[in-house]
């Protein structure tokens, strides 16, 4: 009986990108608030809490990054990775509720529609575009690997396109003074970042409970283990995420022959999951077929018992 572990290599640091997002956002939330403020578009404002709310998302993002770099120690053993799936989690839930207050609001304001200025709300969401736009650019290369990162990035993107939304509502209201674009505009945001935020949060609640990550399937895993030279038959398979950027599994690989060289049957084990599945924290107990027959975990009797 042996087993192997192979620990992931360090993630991405997004230390700086984080750090200028959140400065860049943070003072596009006090322009676009006190505009909106000055000339009574819900609109602006709502894009305001938005991209408020997307701070606070990018600080727990932040947060969720740092605790996945701690090291592990005697009472966390795996250390902090998990804090990377809260914070995307935790990042969803508050863009979800921010959009249902969104959305209560813009349909009070649609029964009774408040003129606005539509060249202010323009020039605002414009600046929006481009500071939305310059955020996402920064967490571009973490967004495939990471879903942490994944999520700061789709946030940043929607922004972007609200942005654009918004100036579209101000040409409206400009060409032809519909009173009642502002507030239709502000659903129309709220349903585009629901859209987008639910996969995300779906994805982040899977994961909170082990659920294999997306991306890998899990008979493929057993088959391919099964493929092995060597290795007779696979038992208590085990995928999950360790963070939003590091998967781990465990297994018991039945040998086929006690006398198998148990070197090459790992070295291969490690060599094919990586590559295939990019899984690179892994432990696997291999058993030859004398002892898999009393092994506890597949509901045989147990070693201790006669």
């Amino acid at each position: 009986m042996s087993d192997h572990h192979d620990h992931a290599h360090a993630p991405a640091n997004f230390d700086r990108a984080f750090a200028i997002g959140i400065a860049l956002n943070l003072a596009f939330v006090g322009i676009e608030a006190f505009y909106g403020w000055k000339v009574n578009s819900l609109s602006l404002l709502a894009d305001a809490g938005h991209n408020l709310s997307d701070v606070a998302g990018l600080v727990l993002a932040w947060g969720g990054a740092l605790a996945g770099n701690l090291r592990p120690d005697a009472r966390h053993t795996y250390g902090w990775k998990r804090g990377s799936i809260l914070a995307a989690f935790a990042n969803a839930l508050l863009l979800l509720v921010a959009m249902g207050s969104l959305a209560w609001e813009a349909a009070h304001r649609l029964s009774a529609p408040e003129a606005t200025e539509g060249w202010t709300i323009i020039a605002v969401a414009a600046v929006g575009i481009v500071v939305n736009t310059v955020t996402a650019l920064l967490f571009m290369r973490g967004r495939k690997g990471d879903l942490n990162i994944r999520g700061a990035f789709l946030h940043m993107a929607a922004d972007a396109l609200v942005s654009l939304g918004v100036v579209i509502g101000g040409a409206l209201y400009l060409w032809q003074g519909w009173g009642w674009i502002d507030p239709v505009m502000s659903l129309a945001i709220a349903v585009v970042i629901v859209v987008g935020t639910w996969n995300l949060f779906k994805q982040s609640l899977h994961l909170m409970f082990d659920g294999v990550p997306e991306g890998i399937d899990l008979q493929a895993v057993r088959a391919l283990l099964l493929g092995l030279p060597g290795v007779a038959d696979v038992h208590d398979l085990h995928v999950w995420a360790m963070g939003t950027s590091q998967v781990a599994l465990t297994a018991h690989l039945v040998l086929s022959d006690p006398a198998a060289d148990l070197t090459a049957v790992l070295c291969a084990a490690e060599e094919e999951l990586h590559v295939h599945f990019e899984i690179r924290h892994m432990t696997l107990q291999l058993e030859p077929p004398a002892y898999a027959r009393l092994c506890a975990l597949q509901g045989t009797a147990s070693c201790a018992q006669p």
